[in-house]
């Protein structure tokens, strides 16, 4: 059977400490500990990545850069995994009453990432998936880098050149290095801190509107993942599509170059101007924003939740108008402004996602983003994402 090269993003999440720690300690919940752990990132990463292998205490995957046309997201699911990692090992030795040094021992494992874009081939021997190739190689070699000894970091995420380049992002706050290698020569590479990423996030104000406070509540559901759901409801370039010829999103702000808390978009219809501020980002799970246009504001929720176990996607959005009115005229308010146009929002977005997969999308995108007069005049809410 004949193997067509592939074109994507490699990843590996290796578990740092692992063999100091498990020469040291008791074997058998050392063990269970590792595979507690591995069991956290695969959860994580199955949502988008394909797992190639499991390599003792670390995950090796890959994506299709088909399937990822909105390279941040790969970000966003690497910061979430590192979470995810911190929180089941620092709960987990919370909870052990078991003083064997594995148990006590469990704060100093943590967890690195190597990102690398490039060429591959998937070679299935006797049952067996396997990922060939030079840069398959090539990231394997740059495990044993020299950033934790120039830097300090335990936990870090590293990006070679290639990936940044194919990313298009402008990242803040990277460390930069070059290694070097025999038969590969000179790697650029670009790390992130993510002890200082994590404390970061966690110290990230959370804006949620409960369904108490919600002046309207709407739910639909995508027969599509909620990676890709999310990459749809947050690209301004899907949204635009969304609008067809009433509108235009465009990014204002991006704060460290990345999406997130603080980031704000324009969304341009008919004569109207609306900024859309992020108030919180969690990514895969919602996200909160403020929309401002002329003297009106609201608040809108969005929120991802897998259901079919991760075929499909349920999307539940709550809007809180801020003004000083008497709540039952607020959501006589924004039922006669908004429910339409959200309904629309859904239907629109459910057609794209069945007639085109996200590479698709992108490309169809990448015409309309380029700013243009809104042919028909739009109510304050409509066309939010």
């Amino acid at each position: 059977m004949t193997s067509e090269t592939e074109h994507g993003y490699l990843v590996l999440a290796d578990i740092s400490g692992y063999t100091s720690y498990v020469a040291k300690v008791e074997l058998d919940h050392a063990n269970e500990i590792l595979t507690d752990l591995l069991e956290v990132i695969i959860e994580q990463f199955k949502s988008m990545l394909t797992i190639s292998k499991l390599e003792g205490d670390a995950v090796f995957c890959n994506i299709n850069e088909a399937q990822l046309p909105r390279p941040e997201a790969l970000l966003e699911l690497i910061e979430n995994t590192y979470i995810a990692f911190c929180q089941r090992r620092d709960s987990s030795q919370r909870r052990t009453t078991c003083d064997c040094r594995a148990c006590q021992s469990m704060p100093s494992l943590e967890l690195k990432f190597f990102i690398h874009h490039g060429d591959y081939i998937v070679q299935h021997i006797s049952g067996i998936r396997d990922l060939v190739g030079s840069d398959v190689n090539m990231i394997h070699r740059l495990t044993k880098n020299h950033i934790t000894e120039a830097t300090g970091w335990k936990a870090y995420a590293l990006l070679t050149q290639t990936a940044m380049d194919c990313m298009k992002l402008s990242l803040e706050g990277t460390y930069e290095q070059i290694e070097s290698y025999e038969h590969l020569g000179d790697i650029r590479t670009y790390s992130l801190d993510m002890q200082a990423r994590y404390k970061k996030l966690l110290e990230t104000r959370h804006v949620v509107i409960s369904p108490e406070e919600a002046d309207m509540t709407l739910s639909y559901e995508f027969d599509a993942p909620a990676s890709f759901v999310w990459q749809c409801i947050t690209d301004p370039k899907i949204l635009t599509l969304t609008m067809r010829e009433d509108g235009y999103w465009s990014i204002v702000k991006r704060p460290g170059g990345r999406s997130g808390a603080g980031a704000q978009n324009h969304c341009a219809h008919g004569k109207g101007l609306m900024a859309y501020t992020y108030l919180d980002w969690q990514p895969f799970r919602y996200f909160t924003a403020e929309g401002i246009e002329g003297k009106q504001r609201h608040w809108e929720m969005f929120q991802v939740d897998s259901v079919a176990e991760g075929q499909r996607t349920r999307l539940i959005v709550r809007i809180k108008v801020i003004a000083p009115l008497p709540r039952w005229l607020k959501r006589i308010f924004v039922a006669y402004i908004a429910k339409k146009d959200f309904l629309e929002f859904f239907e629109r977005s459910k057609e794209l996602m069945k007639e085109f997969n996200l590479r698709e999308l992108f490309e169809r995108s990448s015409t309309q983003i380029a700013p243009r007069e809104a042919s028909t005049a739009n109510s304050h809410f409509q066309r939010t994402p």
